[in-house]
């Protein structure tokens, strides 16, 4: 094996490793978007729209944890 056969498969490992930790970050952006957009709308029902659906404030929090990383 060449010494350019070396450097290009390093420089392949590096960019394959750069890609997926990109891949990573933006799936976790997406995934706390995905909590956030969720809480803020629970967040806006009224406590007796909360009550009708069964909910508390106290999980609200829980809920849109729950749809952002267990979904």
């Amino acid at each position: 094996m060449s010494a350019m056969d070396i450097l290009s498969r390093q420089t392949a490992g590096r960019q394959s490793r750069a890609a997926r930790m990109v891949g990573n970050l933006t799936a976790r952006a997406e995934r706390y978007k995905t909590y956030r957009r969720t809480l803020e709308e629970l967040e806006t029902l009224s406590d007796r729209e909360l009550a009708d659906l069964g909910m508390s404030r106290s999980v609200l929090r829980g809920i849109a944890y729950k749809a952002a990383y267990d979904g």
